[in-house]
């Protein structure tokens, strides 16, 4: 997936350790401009981001070349991995040698802010528009907007309509987790298996269980609440029952999908990202229930357009003028349908509905959907995150019980 969900959790530790206690000094600046980096006339833009995979002749790097162009101004663009990019970000701006443009995964925001490397759009005057509040909200610190996003990925449910149809489950009934229990068991019953999901130790077991948390009405500040205990009880009911396998323990989100592409499973939670091989197998997909009905919150994954703090603000006008291009409803929509994500405004959902109305309820999970840097967790995000993971873990192994589990969360994470 292009927000490297897998690689988050070596992000988060990685950044927040290298403002914590300085393990940039001395470090290389990577060779790729900065500021620094202009031409006589002053004409070139430095721009980062983490697309390794685009090279030159790519539609993506074709885009940026075009709106540089409408800004008078050329681009050299560099693509570095997701897990790398947060940290040589913070090494140029330590260094003074930031690039102009930075789009960078959407939880690293806050780690940028919290270590003054970026600028917030009332500084650099970059137009957030109609942008949706839920999604804008990762790059939200204190009252301040930080950026603009290209778009988002979340996740959703899966399921394989053979399957379900031959243990009589009409999808259009899944309304709640009563109702979806219902339908687990009724694909179990058949001699199927009921549901994989991805709930290993890291950063990606959160991320996949979060909509489950939120959808019980649980609140990252209160790990221990009665509501955050029945959504860990629910995945860990699902295991003792052998509804789901205990594969979920080690599952990526990457082998929970192997899985569910045996054609054994009836339901498997995943990511807009898999939704173009989804397609081809048949396989069709249902927001994420809440508890009590409705779909469940979410997490946002997608990157990020930022401004990095430059020695001459007089380069934010341009640098602004480029997003605002690649941001643009003509430019955005096929940049998103290329990554498999879901646009970031009304109107370029729209658009991209008109195209594909497969994604209406992938539009309607992102319009559910929450940042997990939101509500001003910001740098404190991982810190709970790694307690969330392991009290889950810790109950699917049945090494604690979940609200035994929560409770040492919570304690873990109120101390640090």
């Amino acid at each position: 997936m292009s927000t490297s969900i897998t690689r988050t959790r070596a992000l988060g530790a990685l950044a927040i350790g290298a403002v914590a206690v300085g393990v940039l000094a001395g470090c290389s600046g990577g060779g790729a401009g900065g500021s620094g980096s202009t031409d006589a006339a002053g004409g070139t833009y430095t721009f980062w981001d983490p697309y390794p995979q685009y090279d030159a002749s790519s539609d993506w790097a074709k885009v940026i070349d075009k709106c540089a162009a409408d800004a008078g101004v050329t681009v050299e663009r560099t693509g570095f991995d997701t897990s790398d990019l947060t940290s040589k970000a913070l090494l140029a701006g330590q260094q003074g040698d930031s690039p102009d443009i930075l789009l960078i995964d959407n939880p690293a925001v806050s780690t940028l802010v919290e270590a003054g490397i970026v600028t917030s759009t009332d500084e650099n005057g970059l137009q957030v528009g109609d942008v949706a509040e839920n999604i804008l909200g990762a790059s939200v610190v204190d009252g301040k907007t930080y950026g603009v996003p290209i778009g988002a990925n979340t996740l959703a449910l899966y399921y394989n309509p053979t399957v379900l149809s031959a243990a009589g489950v009409d999808p259009s009934s899944i309304k709640d987790w009563s109702s979806l229990n219902s339908a687990i068991e009724k694909v179990v019953a058949s001699g199927k298996k009921g549901i994989t999901f991805s709930g290993i130790g890291t950063e990606e077991g959160s991320f996949q269980f979060l909509p489950w948390f939120w959808g019980a009405g649980a609140d990252l500040t209160q790990l221990d609440s009665s509501q955050a205990a029945s959504a860990v009880q629910l995945w860990t009911d699902w295991v003792k029952k052998g509804w789901a396998p205990n594969s979920v323990i080690n599952n990526t989100q990457t082998t929970s999908w192997q899985e569910f592409q045996t054609g054994d499973f009836g339901f498997a939670e995943n990511g807009t990202w898999q939704k173009a091989g989804a397609a081809k197998a048949g396989y069709e997909v249902i927001p994420i229930p809440a508890a009590k009905g409705g779909a469940a919150p979410a997490p946002t994954g997608g990157e990020f357009l930022t401004l990095p703090v430059q020695k001459d603000s007089a380069r934010y006008a341009t640098s602004s003028k480029i997003v605002e291009c690649l941001t643009s409803t003509a430019n955005v929509v096929d940049t998103d349908n290329t990554l498999n994500y879901i646009a970031a405004t009304p109107e370029a959902q729209k658009a991209q509905l008109a195209k594909d109305p497969t994604l209406e309820p992938w539009i309607e999970a992102v319009g559910a959907a929450k940042a997990r840097t939101g509500d001003n967790l910001g740098v404190k995000y991982p810190v709970i995150s790694e307690q969330l993971w392991t009290a889950v873990q810790n109950s699917l192994t049945g090494a604690q019980s979940p609200q035994d589990a929560l409770k040492a969360a919570q304690q873990a994470a109120s101390s640090k």
